[in-house]
């Protein structure tokens, strides 16, 4: 690959779920066009953001896609992982399992005028509320990988409240009265497999 040897070491800063800034050497590019020609030329270089896949089109047929996307990968990726530090759990879920997909396919079959569309945006812009922070990356050699991120405005990532070292929040028993809650329903599903002669666990 016709690649630096070096790595490009870069942030990107996130406001509400949209990049605000990108720090690469000594320059700090700001606006969102700015900021897309700069990740753009730092996945460019680095080879970062061949896509080549086989896709479902509107009318039924699959056709093969090559794309070059390196600027919104490297978005992307800082993206998704300040919404791990950041964000809700339940409401990612929520988000990927019922929003991700029917707002892709909004886009991808022309539908971005619709109701559908509407109702969806307002929940992307809910879930992005608490998404602030910044992500270090690293480009090198046809990657872009996160190697470190921070929030001044989330509280819900704790270093000490999730060591094993500490845990001064809980206590033992609070984890048994937690385990015997969480199993309920599976030692109910459990019997009723064995009332039937079902095994508990097929293989």
């Amino acid at each position: 690959m016709k690649a630096p040897d070096e790595p490009t070491r870069f942030t990107v800063h996130f406001e509400k779920g949209i990049p605000t800034k990108l720090e690469v050497g000594d320059k700090a590019i700001t606006g969102a066009l700015d900021i897309f020609k700069a990740a753009n030329e730092i996945g460019r270089a680095n080879g970062v953001g061949r896509v080549d896949i086989v896709e479902s089109r509107f009318i039924g047929l699959k056709s093969r896609g090559c794309y070059d996307t390196p600027g919104l990968t490297i978005l992307r990726t800082a993206h998704r992982d300040l919404e791990g530090l950041v964000m809700d759990s339940k409401v990612r879920a929520i988000r990927d399992q019922m929003v991700t997909s029917n707002w892709t396919a909004c886009l991808y079959n022309g539908m971005y005028f619709s109701p559908e569309r509407e109702f969806l945006h307002n929940s992307i812009i809910f879930s992005q509320r608490q998404v602030e922070g910044k992500v270090n990356m690293v480009a090198y050699k046809g990657s872009a990988f996160v190697v470190g991120r921070s929030s001044e405005t989330s509280n819900l990532y704790s270093e000490t409240e999730s060591s094993m070292d500490t845990l001064e929040g809980f206590s033992p028993m609070d984890t048994s009265g937690f385990i015997a809650i969480q199993a309920i329903r599976l030692e109910k599903y459990g019997a009723r497999k064995i009332r039937d002669g079902e095994p508990l666990a097929p293989i």
